[in-house]
């Protein structure tokens, strides 16, 4: 290979690496001024994580005494506000993330491809938002009921079991959840891909509908609390999700067959 031609492939190179560098730098610049904007916010963004729990307390009544949080590490609630800050912050500028990701890769692309791109890169967001919704509004109140089941209020010489829970304890597990059922409900959107990709069909995924169910009923049972409310609650949706997927696969499978019986007319008109 010449010099010429060695400087001609090396330059492209150089200058996709260079904006993938920018995209990235401003990607994260947008999750730092999120980060430290959450940060003001941390204690308000916590006690929106903790309102569950505390509805369910005050509906208990005040005959159980005084009920709080705890912290038994003298830093814990300060990473807290961190671990919350970041969180959010990650969230809002998610659509920023997105966006960076789109403008490096669609000058790369062809108009067929940006339009088959785009729903994903605006679906993706929504689902995990939906998911997101669906476990602080439904699953929270019945898991946390579940789990102030085990009080007892102590008769005699037994002591009470009451909860205390730890800030940081609390925050790992409604984290964990959120997104347990974010990343769920993209189910449709990877199955999509996969089914334009060639990797997946639907006829496969309806011969497999059996074993998708089974498994996902395991996954709910893995990410949720143990009772069967909380359960069901993730697995109906997601075998919804799968079914919708099915559709979609279709959806995609038989617009690639059009395209190519209109790429080999064109040929053979040719």
């Amino acid at each position: 290979m010449s010099d010429y031609s060695y400087n001609q492939t090396k330059q492209p190179l150089l200058e996709h690496l260079i904006e993938l560098r920018q995209r990235l730098l401003y990607s994260v610049i947008a999750l730092f001024i999120g980060f430290l904007v959450c940060f003001y916010f941390a204690q308000d963004l916590f006690d929106f994580l903790v309102n569950p729990l505390a509805e369910i307390l005050q509906r208990r009544g005040l005959e159980q005494g005084y009920r709080r949080m705890i912290f038994t590490d003298l830093t814990e609630v300060f990473f807290t506000h961190i671990k919350v800050a970041f969180f959010f912050g990650a969230f809002i500028t998610c659509p920023i993330f997105l966006s960076q990701v789109w403008l490096f890769v669609a000058p790369g692309l062809y108009r067929h491809e940006k339009k088959a791109f785009m729903p994903f890169i605006i679906a993706s967001p929504v689902l995990f938002f939906t998911g997101a919704a669906l476990v602080y509004f439904a699953i929270f109140p019945l898991a946390w009921e579940f789990f102030l089941s085990f009080e007892t209020q102590g008769m005699g010489d037994n002591l009470p079991i009451q909860l205390e829970a730890k800030v940081n304890e609390y925050l790992g597990l409604v984290m964990k959840l959120i997104f347990a059922f974010g990343l769920c409900f993209q189910l449709p959107v990877l199955m999509t891909l996969l089914a334009r990709v060639g990797m997946a069909s639907s006829e496969g995924m309806k011969s497999k509908r059996k074993y998708a169910i089974v498994g996902v009923f395991v996954v709910a049972a893995v990410f949720t609390p143990p009772d069967p409310l909380s359960q069901i609650s993730l697995a109906v949706p997601i075998i919804l999700l799968y079914e919708i997927s099915i559709w979609m696969a279709y959806f995609v499978e038989k617009k690639r067959a059009e395209t190519e019986e209109e790429v080999d007319r064109e040929l053979y008109d040719e």
